[in-house]
């Protein structure tokens, strides 16, 4: 039996939080080896039978802006009836046709707080992603899917450096008119801290946007993901991106380190009683098993130390 930390509660946090795992999209697509479409199946299925609630599958994307999710209709044919609840990442409308063609009920998309980052990751500026945006999520709702909105750059850009959070809310807020259902705030390079999560979070419900219709996605670039968690949580954000064994990044922006692991985010939230439905055992077992696959140990904190 997996060693849990004590419980010890703080008041006024959120009894039960979503875990919203991308490592099968986010954390592999930085890999420079291939990796078996057999090992990206397993570890789906593994990811789910460790109670994880949503997995993302993969991304309808060009093979070649990202080879390594080239086989996205293989892996989601394989899965079968169990791929059609994952969610995938659509870019364009072609990545939406795809998704609808296999039967997918949940698609999300990919924005960017940032002009310099809406040129290299979308080809598009940042007032035309939104043109890009509006038949996919207008088609997919038509469609009855439902569509989630990541916005990157939200803390900094390492092009452009600290991002205006009114910047920020404006971006998030015209994704959320467009239809999406959740707007994850993605600190891509993990230069925010605690303070700079509650202003933001402050901002967005101060302009009218309920803290449900908010997720967070942290990277621990600089060791701040889990106090930048237990910020969102002291304002009630209740679902949070999470990459197993902590891996992935962005392949267009190189200071994009790893993901908040979600083991770690596992144990934080068992220390604070907050209810969560993950296994950790079976998680730290699916993390090591596929840092074999990797040929490298996981960055994981609670994985290197309950695997050791």
């Amino acid at each position: 039996m997996t060693e849990l930390p004590m419980t010890v509660s703080e008041e006024g946090l959120p009894e039960r939080v979503t875990i919203y795992e991308v490592g099968p999209r986010d954390g592999l697509q930085n890999e420079s080896a291939s990796i078996p479409v057999e090992v990206k199946e397993e570890l789906i299925r593994r990811l789910l039978a460790a109670g994880l609630p949503v997995v993302e599958a993969t991304s309808f994307v060009h093979p070649q802006w990202v080879p390594q999710l080239a086989d996205a209709e293989e892996l989601m044919n394989r899965l079968g009836d169990l791929g059609r609840d994952l969610p995938v990442l659509v870019p364009n409308e072609r990545g939406l046709d795809r998704a609808l063609e296999l039967g997918c009920r949940h698609v999300a998309i990919f924005g960017s707080a940032t002009e310099t980052f809406a040129q290299k990751n979308l080809n598009r500026s940042r007032d035309e992603q939104f043109a890009m945006f509006e038949p996919v999520v207008r088609r997919a709702r038509e469609a009855g899917l439902d569509v989630r909105a990541y916005v990157s750059m939200c803390f900094g850009d390492p092009w452009e450096g600290a991002v205006p959070i009114d910047q920020v809310v404006s971006v998030g807020r015209r994704l959320l008119d467009l239809g999406a259902s959740l707007l994850s705030l993605g600190d891509t390079i993990g230069v925010g801290t605690a303070g700079h999560v509650t202003a933001l979070l402050e901002a967005f419900v101060a302009g009218g946007t309920p803290v449900g219709d908010l997720a967070l996605h942290f990277h621990d670039t600089y060791g701040q993901a889990l106090s930048n968690v237990q910020a969102g949580l002291r304002a009630g954000v209740t679902t949070y991106d999470a990459s197993a064994g902590g891996l992935g990044g962005c392949p267009y922006a190189k200071s994009a380190t790893g993901n908040l692991a979600t083991e770690d985010l596992v144990w934080l939230l068992t220390g604070l009683g907050i209810d969560h439905g993950v296994d950790l055992t079976a998680l730290v077992e699916t993390s090591t098993w596929l840092a074999g696959h990797l040929g490298r140990p996981s960055p994981s904190a609670v994985v290197r130390a309950l695997s050791g």
